[in-house]
């Protein structure tokens, strides 16, 4: 079975999701298509990556994972293919990967990234500003149906990789960021429930905002009220239940998240 998914910040109302899915089907009838999100922020390659590290390795092994959010699309910046551990990707060298390069490195899986410049398995017209239909949508279907990583390109070790910063520990806790603000207005942190269970009982702040201790569920507290918990990949994430943290608090992307030991 052929597995691919799409990661764009197209949003769905112009087509190009569509015509993308139509180049693949083409090429690879029988591929099976999963939508992962098309609603990245227009050219936030950090989002992208967040969005991907939390949702690629619920997927089939070699599933092949199209991102299409590329600031440089026209430019010098390459096109690449790569195996990463299980799964395959392809996109821009824009360090869109980076959580799974590193992800990889941390549980010693291999790493093969390739320049997709074999011209044979791009579409024969190519537009300046559409090459997620044009050479990443092709890519991703002739490599789903077994071409070869060596078929597509030349092998790299040049990648591009973006900076993600990491929680650092305190004498009392640690000291994280806000890396994702969802549709429902839960804050997600950087901060996992590794980093901070040896501290029992905690109180967390963000922009001036203390919490007193974590729960399990949003039930367990009144609606409006702001709790700290942990999400569904473990990262601490504040919320207000029944309500938007991210519209009563207002936090960015980078601002501090404090969690200290009581």
């Amino acid at each position: 079975m052929t597995f691919i998914t799409l990661t764009t910040d197209f949003s769905t109302r112009d087509g190009n999701v569509g015509v993308m899915k139509g180049v693949i089907w083409r090429i690879a009838p029988e591929a099976k298509i999963a939508d992962i999100s098309h609603d990245i922020n227009p050219q936030d390659i950090r989002q992208a990556a967040f969005i991907l590290n939390r949702q690629v390795y619920y997927f089939p092994e070699n599933t092949v994972h199209i991102v299409v959010v590329d600031p440089g699309v026209g430019t010098e910046r390459r096109p690449i293919a790569a195996q990463i551990g299980p799964q395959r990707f392809v996109g821009p060298d824009n360090g869109v990967f980076t959580p799974m390069y590193l992800r990889a490195e941390k549980e010693e899986w291999p790493i093969h990234i390739v320049h997709t410049d074999n011209q044979e398995f791009w579409e024969e017209k190519i537009s300046d500003i559409f090459h997620g239909r044009d050479i990443f949508s092709p890519v991703g279907a002739h490599f789903a149906s077994g071409v070869s990583l060596e078929k597509l390109g030349k092998s790299i070790d040049d990648h591009v990789r973006i900076h993600l910063p990491f929680p650092k520990r305190t004498e009392n806790g640690v000291i994280g960021e806000v890396s994702h603000i969802d549709h429902f207005g839960n804050i997600a942190s950087n901060i996992h429930r590794d980093e901070i269970a040896d501290l029992g009982e905690v109180d967390v702040t963000l922009r001036g905002v203390t919490i007193h201790g974590l729960v399990r569920t949003f039930g367990e507290r009144e609606p409006g009220e702001l709790i700290a918990l942990y999400s569904s990949t473990d990262y601490l994430i504040v919320s207000e239940v029944n309500g938007s943290a991210g519209k009563r608090i207002k936090p960015e992307v980078g601002d501090v998240i404090k969690v200290v030991a009581k």
